[in-house]
């Protein structure tokens, strides 16, 4: 194909597909939430019958993947998974990441934590040399949200809590999300470990500590395989 003939769509079809390539046959893989994601999920069918199944992140997840016939494991069940494949709103030149645009962050954090390996899939649009201008997400018990708001305030970042239909939006966990506009997070690891001492905060859309080894990125040439 000539450049500029892949649709957004088609690219995430075709990383989706590319991360078959980090499946391992036999092993539970660990599985991200988002659009992009679903094109993985969709490709994954096709390796159903050589997998014993998949830890999800989402409850988004868990019903496409059910509905393909592969088995969802729940978290607890597993000592580790040898890869979770996931995208990211954001991803650096480190493999550190902006995640939880889809409210899916502290599930995805989690199952990427039992992982020994991260394979972000993403498009070229999600690469960037600094962190924080995809407003970050952060998980927070909502009876904390205006304080927290208040503190990222304190570095120079607007909260607000996220709504649907005009009411908060309640995560999996029965939590809500504060996204934060105009920070530039230059040191996403000490980042990441200040905030998640906030009281309050469940997770930070920071992933530093659970950053990409792998990023398949989707560009006009086609799939560019980055390591970190």
């Amino acid at each position: 194909m000539s450049t500029n003939s892949y649709t957004q769509d088609e690219l995430k079809a075709l990383v989706g597909q590319a991360a078959l390539q980090y499946v391992v046959p036999g092993e539970i893989v660990g599985v991200g939430t988002g659009s992009t994601v679903n094109k993985f999920i969709d490709a994954l069918a096709s390796l159903r019958d050589r997998i014993p199944g998949a830890v999800s992140s989402s409850e988004a997840s868990t019903e496409r993947l059910k509905a393909l016939g592969i088995p969802v494991l729940d978290a607890n069940q597993v000592d580790s998974l040898s890869v979770y494949i996931d995208g990211a709103d954001e991803i650096d030149g480190r493999g550190h990441m902006i995640k939880g645009g889809g409210a899916a962050l502290t599930r995805e954090k989690i199952v990427a934590s039992l992982s020994r390996r991260f394979v972000c899939i993403a498009d070229e649009s999600k690469k960037v040399p600094v962190l924080g201008g995809f407003p970050l997400p952060v998980e927070v018990i909502p009876m904390a949200a205006q304080r927290i708001i208040r503190q990222f305030a304190a570095l120079g970042g607007q909260g607000s809590v996220r709504l649907k239909d005009g009411q908060p939006l309640v995560t999996d966990n029965n939590q809500w999300i504060v996204d934060v506009r105009g920070l530039k997070i230059a040191d996403p690891l000490a980042f990441e470990s200040e905030v998640n001492q906030w009281p309050g905060v469940v997770t930070v859309g920071v992933f530093a500590h659970q950053k990409a080894a792998v990023c398949l990125l989707g560009t006009p040439r086609g799939v560019e395989t980055i390591e970190y």
